[in-house]
């Protein structure tokens, strides 16, 4: 599927597309490494084989989540949790780079772990640093502002694990992290998007502000089979 239709799908498109071979599959179904993301995909047309083998690749105990709209739950599974997404993409060359960021690499993913636990930008992990490119911001040595890329689509490249440490906040580091991964992204020839939550009024504020356009309003639902 090309276009814009592959982000009501972005778990589904990013697996079955550019991020294949970190994929995790049961017959139509894909989730990444529980290390590397904490996500599942689910084709657009789901049926009872593609939730058994949901389940499947799941085991029982074990929760995953994906990102579209309203999908009705079969008897298998049941709803941890869910909550609203707001999608956006970005304007036409957003991109900047920055001077002052650092490419990360695996030798700084114990400070990303510990960056992103105390800003909670949203899951990252020991391996999600295999999905893209990451950069960040350091004062004295320590890290103190991250973002990267996380799903890639055909023709998109998600910007995600965006944060910055509070003592640092207030000084613009989020926005200029966000124009250098998106310059990366517009170099390599997609266009950047990014999920915010539905109820975080100062990081839509900041989207709209950066000139970004709304692209879908979706969930974010987290299951489990029993």
């Amino acid at each position: 599927m090309a276009g814009a239709q592959v982000l009501l799908n972005p778990s589904y498109y990013a697996l079955t597309g550019p991020h294949a071979a970190l994929a995790e599959s049961r017959g139509r179904v894909h989730r990444y490494p529980p290390e590397v993301a904490p996500f599942l995909g689910l084709p657009d047309d789901v049926t009872e084989q593609d939730w058994a083998d949901a389940a499947e690749l799941l085991g029982v105990g074990h929760s995953a989540a994906y990102k579209r709209h309203d999908l009705p739950l079969p008897s298998s599974f049941k709803l941890v949790q869910k909550f609203g997404l707001v999608q956006f993409v970005a304007p036409d060359a957003f991109g900047e780079p920055d001077s002052e960021a650092v490419v990360l690499g695996p030798d700084d993913v114990p400070e990303m772990v510990a960056l992103t636990a105390l800003t909670e930008p949203g899951p990252f992990r020991t391996r999600t640093i295999e999905c893209g490119r990451y950069v960040g911001l350091r004062r004295d040595g320590e890290l103190i502002a991250m973002a990267g890329e996380r799903y890639k689509l055909p023709g998109y490249t998600e910007i995600s694990a965006v944060c910055t440490h509070p003592a640092y906040r207030g000084q613009g580091l989020a926005s200029r992290l966000i124009r250098d991964v998106a310059a990366g992204i517009e170099a390599a020839g997609d266009r950047p998007f990014l999920h915010t939550g539905a109820t975080n009024a100062s990081a839509i504020r900041l989207y709209e502000g950066l000139g970004w356009s709304v692209s879908n309003r979706m969930s974010v639902s987290i299951v489990e089979p029993v």
